[in-house]
């Protein structure tokens, strides 16, 4: 029995999310755009301090990630610009975002002017921790629960057990005496 497979390339657009050399985000996302490919780059803007001066810098809020809006077409246009690695694979196939999640992440950013992207999986319970800002700057403490994106934590120095609640991206891990932001 002979199977007949109708394959026809589609022709509508779609975002895809794309892999790029390290710190090469901002470059690959005008590359594409002088190609005539729909991209974006989330951006966040930090104030970076060197020994002689401080400086509002635009930073690629997904660390070598790009979003592009494409066809089957330009898949190949796509993977031959310079420094783009490759796609971001789901399942085997290229991994689709959804339009309104797209819109939902540029709402977001145009909202919103601290919005950073925290990694959980470089924390876990019994961590030795540091804050870096606010009411507690500096105190250490434990990390007794992780509660979404924030941990509840008990601080040593205070000489009663005092608990709070503490969002991810204000903590650093301590390690013999050496931080590591998170």
């Amino acid at each position: 029995m002979e199977s007949k497979i109708n394959y026809r390339p589609s022709f509508s657009k779609k975002w895809m999310v794309i892999y790029t050399r390290p710190r090469w985000e901002k470059k690959v996302d005008r590359l594409l755009q002088e190609q005539g490919i729909e991209s974006f780059c989330p951006v966040r803007n930090v104030e970076n301090q060197w020994a002689d001066r401080k400086k509002m810098v635009s930073l690629p809020l997904f660390n070598g990630y790009v979003f592009v809006k494409i066809n089957e077409r330009e898949e190949c246009k796509v993977r031959y610009t310079m420094g783009v690695l490759n796609f971001i694979y789901y399942m085997g196939k290229p991994a689709i975002v959804r339009d309104n999640e797209i819109d939902k992440l540029k709402q977001i950013i145009d909202s919103y002017s601290n919005v950073e992207v925290v990694s959980l999986s470089e924390i876990s319970k019994g961590d030795r921790v540091r804050i870096k800002s606010g009411l507690f700057h500096n105190q250490e403490g434990q990390i007794i629960q992780i509660q979404g994106k924030h941990v509840l934590m008990s601080f040593d120095d205070l000489d009663c057990a005092l608990v709070t609640r503490i969002p991810v991206s204000n903590i650093m891990l301590t390690i013999n005496h050496q931080q590591q932001y998170v």
